[in-house]
């Protein structure tokens, strides 16, 4: 089913900022929405754009009308999503989100609160970077220019608006400033200085913070079933972000995949075993770019959280049970002596990826210098 403000975590305040907003008629034409990740930004301006679209005036949508039974699907013919996508190959190199619109529905329908990792492993990403191409600046302006189908508002939901080609981002301007009446622009946005400024200039910014940890613990116990005590923890761990807090729950097979390439880094280089860093690094590189860089990422948190027990402080440790079982003995070997360094080899891969640099080149590259640091102790 669709999502509605009752189906939120928490943020009430910031709900109902929005829902006076909307009844008291001085919602801005087009607003910015952003924070931090897992805070549920995409299901708010998703309930948002619901009770406009269904118009109930009873502080949420009703749930039960055709409009709702429409929003309920993600098929309202006045609610517009636009999200990066990829090439389909020779013949569409100019994809737009209608392309994709069924995977879209797909992922929301199975949860709102997904990441971006998430929308990456549905598109099924090769080497390609996802972006929302020029193109669909024309289907937007398409749209918006034909009334309205069911006599009320249209509501255009841009999620990552950061990922928008800076052409497309230009023939968006006009219709943001001064959009059709009854138009509606939500932007939703994990790094909203990656966006031009002009577009910026064009909205109304909305903060929304982390969740409350209490509200995630309710959450949890509610949805999952889980005991006061072990709801707690996964709260405490997860920070505020939903997002993380479900991946705790069960790890991926991504993230397992991750931490297996990961132990064995540190093995072979603690090792200095030459032959095996290079059959580490020709399996590295068959993973493609994006994975590659979510490895990367994942290398960093780990080196960090590893860092960060030698002081003991349970309570700032967010790690799965898996991944302390490795570094209860692997955490010694990062230490005050050489952890920049080992963030400093790791950036540096991942900088060189993102200039598609060659893959087997690089994580080999970085597999020799990890044996310096990792000596280091």
């Amino acid at each position: 089913m669709g999502v509605f403000f009752k189906d939120i975590i928490g943020q009430s305040t910031v709900i109902e900022r929005l829902r006076r907003s909307v009844d008291e008629n001085r919602l801005a034409h087009a607003l910015l929405i952003t924070g931090p990740q897992g805070n549920g930004k995409l299901p708010i301006a998703i309930a948002l754009a619901n009770y406009l679209l269904c118009g109930s005036g009873a502080g949420d949508a009703c749930g039960a009308c055709p409009a709702c039974v429409k929003l309920g699907k993600y098929i309202h013919s006045d609610l517009h999503f636009v999200f990066p996508v990829k090439k389909k190959g020779s013949g569409n190199d100019k994809p737009v989100s209608d392309d994709y619109i069924t995977e879209w529905r797909e992922l929301l329908l199975k949860n709102p609160y997904f990441s971006y990792d998430d929308w990456l492993a549905k598109l099924n990403l090769d080497n390609q970077q996802p972006m929302i191409y020029e193109r669909e600046s024309g289907e937007i302006l398409h749209k918006l220019s034909m009334q309205s189908r069911e006599g009320g508002w249209k509501v255009v939901v841009i999620w990552l608006p950061e990922k928008m080609r800076e052409d497309g981002s230009n023939k968006l301007l006009k219709i943001i400033e001064e959009p059709p009446h009854k138009t509606l622009f939500l932007l939703v946005s994990e790094e909203p200085d990656k966006i031009i400024a002009t577009i910026l200039s064009r909205t109304q910014r909305i903060d929304i913070p982390r969740i409350a940890m209490g509200d995630v613990e309710n959450a949890l116990v509610a949805r999952y079933g889980l005991s006061l005590n072990d709801a707690k923890a996964v709260a405490q761990q997860s920070a505020g972000n939903w997002e993380k807090a479900e991946e705790m729950l069960s790890v991926s097979e991504e993230k397992a995949l991750y931490l297996d390439l990961f132990m064995k880094l540190m093995r072979v280089a603690y090792a200095r075993n030459i032959r095996d860093m290079k059959a580490w690094s020709e399996q590295v590189a068959t993973l493609g770019r994006e994975r590659q860089k979510r490895l990367l990422d994942y290398c960093q948190r780990m080196i960090r959280e590893n860092f960060i027990m030698n002081f003991r402080e349970k309570e700032m440790i967010y790690m799965s049970q898996t991944e302390l079982d490795f570094s209860v003995r692997f955490s010694p070997y990062v230490n005050e002596r050489n952890i920049f360094g080992i963030m400093e080899e790791l950036s540096e891969a991942q900088r060189h990826i993102e200039q598609n640099v060659n893959a087997k080149m690089v994580f080999f590259d970085m597999s020799l210098r990890m044996i310096v640091w990792i000596k280091n102790r």
